[in-house]
């Protein structure tokens, strides 16, 4: 594991920003207001030859420990009790504050490796604030100002007390849990072919080929709109507090990544901030969550959308559910607060009809009803999550999708426009996540959206690809087997 470094002090002194300036990507929300940092974010970072994982807290404040800043100061001590070192900032500009003094004594109580940081050093903030800095008695301050990136050489010096660098760490390093997202990774796989008609079919769809492979781990975006228990359910499954909890709506602000198992499989759970009716949205900050919010659900393989069962399927649920299946990624559907439904049985067959209505482009979607906060139902999640993940990446042979092909139209020919019976030639898969299929056909603009539907139905049923987005894409062309036979 690399060693961590908790960045702490009040609100508004530029954590965040030093943050972004260690990782070196603008991953943590900033904003003039203070308290914009809530949950501790997490990245790997890199000073010159020193390698570590970096921590961005919620700013230090005195507060009853069952209020919203009590909890979230909560969280920023058990971030200094896991950290090797502590960055303890201060505002250059603002110079020494009694909070300061406060939160400079308790640390030199704990005993912990401790840098005095005096962020915002532009110009002869530094030379103020010198003097004043030696009565926290934690030694010289190291000027800087993360926002234009001076001083990080002073602070590289002296973190190098107490950090091995990076040569002498590498053996030990992994990546963090809030690294780059990768995304959905190439495939290299690409189904032998027993006839030359299907070279044929593959240069026609060549450009929509992407040579993906399976790289890192399964990326897992908990959405939903405010104050359904996004933040409960995530610490429910890691089996511990690591995420800011409460009645509160809007807590979480950052989509924070978490690194996890299960069964074997390496899994990252992110957890987002609610998503409101753009309508609705008058704040600059909560504009700026939301994106955050979109970005993490580009790179995840899943979205686990989380609906409240008393407040079940409105619109802004489905706005969600269409925006999961436009970008092509997994969706599971997770009913919280199960436990305070009376008559179980007529609300879930109410929430499966309007799905099946709502949602016809994933049809079989996975739906667990579930207890965030008791738990109950929550440990038929994950073998949901895994079972569609599966579905997603899957690949059928060509020589299966046409043995379907025929089948089906056997079963149900296309129709006949204007008396010229469209032909049903070849079908292959050009991708996987999601399973996206080119079908060639002539007169392939006449088919009706009602057949499109039917052969998506049987791809479903005959491969069990339940759940998850198909695309299927219609090709006008030559046929591949009368090319063969040349």
């Amino acid at each position: 594991m690399l060693p961590r470094v908790a960045i702490i002090g009040r609100p508004n002194v530029g954590k965040s920003t030093l943050f972004n300036r260690l990782t070196g990507r603008r991953s943590a929300l900033v904003d003039d207001r203070p308290g914009v940092t809530r949950d501790r974010r997490e990245g790997e970072a890199r000073l010159y030859d020193l390698v570590f994982q970096v921590v961005d807290t919620a700013g230090l404040e005195e507060a009853p420990p069952d209020s919203l800043a009590g909890r979230m100061r909560a969280q920023s001590e058990l971030a200094v009790a896991e950290a090797a070192v502590v960055l303890f900032l201060v505002d250059a500009r603002a110079g020494i504050l009694p909070d300061d003094e406060r939160f400079a004594d308790w640390l030199r109580r704990l005993g912990k490796p401790t840098l005095l940081v005096a962020n915002k050093c532009e110009g002869r903030a530094a030379e103020a604030l010198t003097a004043e800095a030696y009565r926290l008695g934690l030694g010289d301050p190291v000027p800087l100002s993360a926002e234009h990136g001076l001083g990080l050489g002073d602070l590289h010096e002296a973190l190098r007390r107490h950090l091995k660098p990076a040569e002498a760490a590498a053996p030990e390093a992994e990546a963090g849990p809030d690294a780059e997202p990768s995304g959905a990774a190439p495939e290299t796989a690409a189904a032998s072919q027993d006839s030359a008609s299907q070279d044929s079919a593959e240069e026609e769809t060549a450009e929509e080929e992407t040579a993906e492979e399976e790289t890192g781990p399964l990326q897992i975006a908990v959405i939903g709109r405010p104050n359904v228990g996004k933040s409960t359910l995530v610490n429910r499954l890691i089996g511990q507090e690591r995420l800011l909890t409460g009645p509160e709506a809007g807590i979480t602000r950052d989509a924070i990544a978490l690194d996890w198992r299960y069964r074997g499989q390496a899994i990252r759970l992110v957890d987002t901030a609610g998503l409101r009716r753009r309508s609705k949205i008058k704040d600059g900050l909560e504009r700026l969550a939301g994106a955050d919010t979109r970005r993490a659900l580009r790179f995840a393989q899943v979205a686990l959308l989380m609906i409240d069962a008393t407040q079940p399927l409105e619109r802004q649920d489905l706005t969600i559910a269409e925006q999961v299946v436009e970008e092509g990624r997994g969706l599971v559907l997770a009913i919280n607060k199960w436990d305070l439904i009376e008559d179980p049985a007529r609300t879930l067959a109410e929430i499966r009809r309007r799905v099946e209505e709502t949602l016809p482009r994933v049809k079989g979607v996975p739906l667990v009803t579930l207890s965030a906060a008791t738990g109950k139902g929550v440990a038929r999640l994950l073998p949901a999550i895994v079972a569609l993940y599966e579905a997603w990446n899957r690949r059928i042979p060509t020589a299966q999708l046409n043995r379907f092909l025929e089948e089906a139209v056997a079963r149900h020919p296309p129709p006949a426009p204007q008396g010229r019976r469209i032909r049903l030639k070849y079908m292959t898969q050009v991708k996987a996540r999601p399973p996206t299929f080119a079908l060639f056909a002539n007169q392939a603009e006449a088919l009706p959206e009602s057949y499109l539907r039917y052969l998506e139905n049987g791809l479903r049923e005959a491969f069990g690809l339940a759940g998850p987005p198909l695309r299927l894409r219609l090709r006008s062309g030559r046929n591949p087997y009368a090319e063969g036979r040349r």
